[in-house]
C-alpha cells in the first residue's frame, strides 16, 4: 500500500498505518516550516498530505489519532525563545484550490446563515502574504510584546526583534486601550536579493526564498541581526480587543491603516462571486510585479456580526478561506532571451524572467528548449507541437514539477506588447563567433568552433587526452581542468600540451614547485607528453573531437586516406559536388552528415588554425590500408566480448581492422563472428540465438594466424 492508493480502496488496517505515516510526515513538515524555517516538502505536497489525512479520517472517523494533523496549527515554540500565550488563538485557514471550491465555500456559508443564493452577502478579498505570522499586543497605545503563531495557542516571544521592523509602530494614537494587531512579516524581492548577495559575500547562509529569509530573520536570538535584515509587515487582522475597530472586515482593515500600519492596497470588498474570482485571477497574473511573495487570496465574510455567528471549527474559521495559487506555476514577464553554449556546442536558449517564487523557489530563469519551441514553427515554417511563438516582453506561465529545471508552459497573448518582435535565433556562436549550424532532422543548433570555443574547450581537451585518443598518462580530466584555468602555464588548446615543458622552463611558477607536484611527477608528465608526439593517424582524427566522428569512423577515414596530408587535403577541398566530396561520402560508414561535420571543422578559420598549430608539434604516422588479400576476416563484422587474456581489447580491435574486418560493439543479424572470452554474457546468448559463429580467444588467434 502506498500514498497513491485510493482512500476508498484502503482496508481499516491500511488506513490506520497511513494515518500514522501522515501524522509523522506532517508533524516533521510543520516543525521544519514553522520552527526551523527550513521546509522539507513543497506547499503542494503538504496540502496533498493534509487533504489525504482528512479524507481517511472522514471515512474512518473512529481511527482519528490523538495527534491528528487536522487538530494542529503551526508547531511547538522553540526552546530558544520565551513563550507568550495568545489571549485569542491564532488559527490557520481552510484551503480552496479551484474556483469550484470557492463556490462551494460560499454555498456552505449561506447554508449555515440561512441565506439564499439571491441574498446579499459581501466578502473581502486580500492577497495571502507568504511570510511569518505575527501578533503584536498594544496596551494604552504602546507596544507591549510580539509573538509568533507557534502552535496557535502559545507563540515565541520575539518582541525585541519586532521593534526593529520599520513597519511596526512603537506607539499608536487613537487605538483601543487593548489591541492585538495581527499580520505577516515578509521580505520584498529586491531586499531578498540584496540580502543573499551580502550573505554570500560574507560567507554566510543564503536563503531559498523570501519567506525563509523573513522567518529566519525574525526568529534570531540576537535582535541586532534582525535589525540588519530588511523586514516588512502587513496588518490584516486582530486578536484581543477592548473595543471594536469596526463592524465590518473592510472597515477594520481601513482603521488599522489609519493607526499607522501598512495594509495591502489590493484588498477589496465584493458582493458578486464572479467579480471576486476575477480579482483572484487578476492578482495571480501580476504576482511577479508585486515585489513580494503571495501564495493565494484570502476571502472573508465582511460583516463581523456574521463572522461571529459562523464561528470556528477546531483549527479554522468558517467565515474565511484561502484560495491557493497552483503551487508549481506562476505568471511573470519574459525580460530577455539569452543563448548559452553547452559543452557539446549546443546553443540553448534561456528565458530571463522577472523573479517569481514557484514551488518554494525563486525562479528568474527557465529553459526555452530550442529555436523551434520559441518560434512555434520548425525551420520549414510548419507549426510544431508545443511551439509557443515566445517574444521578449511576453507574460509567460512558468512551472516547476518536482525539482526539474523551470519551464514555460504558456504565453498570454492578450498582454503582448505591440512592439514585440519574433525572436531571431543566432546563426553564429555567441562565445567564439563560429558558424552555428543545424543538421537536418536535428532540433538543436550547434557551434562548429570545436576546440577553439571557450564553452567547449575543457570538454574537448578532456576528450583529446582520453584513452581512445592521445591517452597521455598523468594528464587526465582533473589535470585538464587545472591547466585550463592556470594563468602561468595554461592549456587552452591541444597544441599547448606539447609546448608545456618548454614554457615550464621559462616560467617563474615551475610545475615541480607546486602543491601536489614535484620533480619526479613533473618529469613524468613531460615524458608522457613527449611520448605521444608520434601518433597514429586514426587516433589523431578521433582526438580532434569532431561531431559524429567516433573511433570507428576515425579508423575508416585513416585507412582510406592513409596519411594526414592526404586526409587534410581531401577534407579541405571537399564541398558538395566536388570529386573530394564524392570520395569522402563513398567511404562505407561515413555519409553526408559526418562529411558535413568534417568539412565544417576544417573550414572554420580559427579551428583550422588551432589544428595546424597542433600538427606542427606532432609526427602523425600513416596508417596502412586494411588487408583484404588472404585475410580470413576481410569484410566480416566481428564483435569481441568477455575478458581477453592474451591481448587488450584495443589490440584485438586494431588487428581485426587491419585485416579488413569491421569491429562492432553489439551483436545483430549482421554480425559474422563473436570472439568470446571468460565472462561473456548477454552478447554470447544473443549470438547463439541468432546463429552467429562463436569462437574463443585461442580460436581467434588461430583464425588470423600470420595474416
Amino acid at each position: 500500500m502506498t500514498d497513491r492508493t485510493d482512500v476508498d480502496d484502503l482496508t481499516e488496517a491500511e488506513a490506520r498505518a497511513e494515518l500514522k505515516r501522515l501524522a509523522g510526515l506532517l508533524s516533521d513538515a510543520n516543525r521544519a516550516y514553522h520552527a526551523e524555517d527550513a521546509p522539507t516538502i513543497s506547499d503542494a505536497e503538504y496540502d496533498a498530505a493534509k487533504m489525504r489525512n482528512a479524507a481517511i479520517e472522514a471515512r474512518f472517523p473512529h481511527l482519528k489519532r490523538a495527534d491528528s494533523p487536522t487538530d494542529q496549527v503551526g508547531a511547538t515554540p522553540s526552546e530558544g525563545f520565551g513563550k507568550i500565550t495568545h489571549e485569542v488563538r491564532m488559527l490557520s485557514l481552510g484551503n480552496a484550490f479551484s474556483d469550484a471550491d470557492v463556490t462551494e465555500f460560499d454555498a456552505r456559508v449561506r447554508s449555515f446563515l440561512g441565506l439564499s443564493p439571491k441574498d446579499d452577502l459581501a466578502y473581502t478579498a486580500e492577497p495571502k502574504i507568504d511570510g511569518l505570522s505575527l501578533s503584536i499586543r498594544y496596551g494604552n497605545g504602546r507596544l507591549v510584546h510580539a509573538a509568533t503563531r507557534g502552535d496557535g495557542a502559545v507563540g515565541e516571544n520575539v518582541t525585541q526583534n519586532a521593534r526593529t521592523v520599520a513597519d511596526i509602530p512603537e506607539t499608536l494614537n487613537g487605538a483601543p486601550d487593548l489591541l492585538e494587531v495581527r499580520g505577516e512579516v515578509y521580505m520584498s524581492h529586491d531586499d531578498f536579493a540584496a540580502l543573499n548577495t551580502r550573505q554570500a559575500e560574507r560567507g554566510g547562509k543564503t536563503f531559498a526564498n523570501p519567506r525563509n529569509a523573513a522567518a529566519g530573520s525574525l526568529r534570531q536570538l540576537d535582535a541586532s541581526i534582525t535589525a540588519d535584515r530588511p523586514l516588512r509587515f502587513f496588518a490584516y487582522a486582530w486578536g484581543a480587543l477592548s473595543a471594536p475597530l469596526s463592524d465590518t472586515q473592510m472597515g477594520a482593515v481601513e482603521r488599522l491603516a489609519e493607526l499607522g500600519f501598512q495594509t495591502n492596497p489590493l484588498t477589496q470588498r465584493f458582493t458578486d462571486l464572479d467579480a471576486m474570482l476575477a480579482h483572484y485571477h487578476a492578482i495571480e497574473s501580476q504576482r511577479a510585479t508585486l515585489g513580494y511573495d503571495i501564495d493565494g487570496v484570502v476571502y472573508k465574510v465582511d460583516n463581523l456580526g456574521l463572522q461571529a455567528r459562523l464561528g470556528y471549527r477546531s483549527t479554522t474559521p468558517r467565515w474565511a478561506i484561502a484560495h491557493k495559487f497552483p503551487a508549481e506555476r506562476a505568471w511573470t514577464r519574459l525580460e530577455a532571451i539569452d543563448i548559452q553554449v553547452g559543452r557539446t556546442g549546443a546553443l540553448s536558449p534561456v528565458a530571463r524572467l522577472t523573479p517569481v517564487t514557484v514551488g518554494g523557489v525563486v525562479v528568474s530563469n527557465a529553459t526555452l528548449h530550442n529555436e523551434d519551441y520559441i518560434a512555434g514553427r520548425d525551420n520549414k515554417g510548419d507549426i510544431i507541437r508545443d511551439g509557443k511563438d515566445i517574444r521578449v516582453g511576453d507574460w509567460v506561465e512558468v512551472y516547476r514539477a518536482g525539482d526539474v529545471i523551470p519551464k514555460i508552459s504558456d504565453v498570454d497573448l492578450s498582454q503582448r506588447p505591440e512592439d514585440a518582435q519574433p525572436y531571431k535565433f543566432p546563426q553564429s556562436c555567441p562565445e567564439c563567433g563560429s558558424d552555428a549550424i543545424r543538421e537536418e532532422g536535428d532540433a538543436v543548433r550547434r557551434c562548429t568552433g570545436g576546440i577553439i570555443c571557450p564553452a567547449q574547450a575543457v570538454e574537448k581537451l578532456k576528450h583529446f587526452v582520453s584513452r581512445g585518443a592521445f591517452d597521455i598518462e598523468g594528464l587526465g580530466a582533473k589535470q585538464v581542468e587545472m591547466f585550463y584555468h592556470d594563468e602561468a602555464l595554461p592549456i587552452r588548446e591541444p597544441a599547448d600540451i606539447f609546448t608545456l615543458a618548454t614554457r615550464d622552463k621559462n616560467s617563474l611558477a615551475r610545475l615541480k614547485n607546486r602543491d601536489g607536484w614535484g620533480d619526479k611527477s613533473a618529469e613524468n608528465l613531460f615524458a608522457a607528453i613527449e611520448d605521444r608526439r608520434a601518433i597514429p593517424l586514426n587516433k589523431m582524427i578521433f582526438a580532434l573531437g569532431i561531431r559524429h566522428v567516433g573511433e570507428s569512423a576515425a579508423n575508416l577515414l585513416a585507412h582510406h586516406y592513409g596519411t594526414w596530408e592526404a586526409f587534410e587535403t581531401a577534407v579541405t577541398a571537399a564541398q558538395p559536388g566536388t570529386p573530394e566530396w564524392d570520395d569522402l561520402v563513398s567511404i562505407d560508414g561515413v555519409g553526408t552528415v559526418m562529411a558535413g561535420s568534417l568539412v565544417a571543422a576544417f573550414s572554420q578559420e580559427a579551428e583550422r588554425a588551432s589544428i595546424d598549430r597542433l600538427v606542427a608539434e606532432l609526427d602523425v604516422q600513416p596508417v596502412a590500408a586494411p588487408r583484404t588479400d588472404g585475410s580470413p576476416v576481410a569484410g566480416k563484422v566481428v564483435v569481441f566480448t568477455g575478458t581477453l587474456e592474451k591481448m587488450t581489447r584495443a589490440e584485438a580491435k586494431a588487428r581485426a581492422e587491419a585485416l579488413g574486418a569491421k569491429v562492432s560493439g553489439s551483436v545483430s543479424g549482421k554480425t559474422d563472428l563473436l570472439v568470446a572470452g571468460p565472462g561473456a554474457g548477454s552478447k554470447a546468448k544473443k549470438a547463439a540465438d541468432l546463429g552467429v559463429e562463436i569462437i574463443d580467444e585461442d580460436g581467434w588467434l588461430a583464425l588470423i594466424g600470420d595474416a
